[in-house]
């Protein structure tokens, strides 16, 4: 796991990334996967540069950018190490097909969140089958 438990540890680890970036300053591999995710999302810097404290109510009709973000990192490390096994091949055909891998991130965020939902819910390891299922029917 690239990430501890700790949602105040994690936040406040995309705000140092962020602000190492912003002033220019040497990142670690993991901060530049960070600052690049933030930097894909303009429509969260105020989040990561405001209050870290605040909550996002899916109730409210927010997205939590945190989760986002970092749904986004998870899927990055799946293709990266092709690990569920396949799911490089899937992700570079849905990026070729939706025009960016951006794009095909984001069509595979809800696929993921599903998956782990799932997998907290029941209590068991996330099912990698299911989970590649999911993304072959997208």
């Amino acid at each position: 796991m690239i990430f501890g438990q700790d949602r105040d540890e994690l936040r406040k680890m995309y705000a140092d990334a962020w602000q190492k970036h912003s002033d220019k300053q040497l990142l670690t591999p993991l901060e530049a996967q960070i600052a690049q995710v933030i930097d894909d999302h303009p429509e969260y810097h105020d989040a990561v540069n405001g209050d870290l404290d605040r909550d996002f109510s899916v109730e409210g009709g927010q997205t939590n950018p945190f989760l986002h973000m970092g749904l986004h990192l998870g899927i990055r490390e799946q293709v990266s190490t092709n690990r569920p096994a396949g799911i490089a091949t899937l992700f570079k055909a849905l990026a070729n097909r939706v025009g960016s891998p951006h794009d095909a991130e984001h069509s595979m965020i809800n696929c993921l969140a599903e998956t782990l939902w799932e997998a907290q819910s029941k209590n068991t390891p996330p099912d990698e089958a299911a989970y590649l299922d999911r993304l072959r029917r997208l």
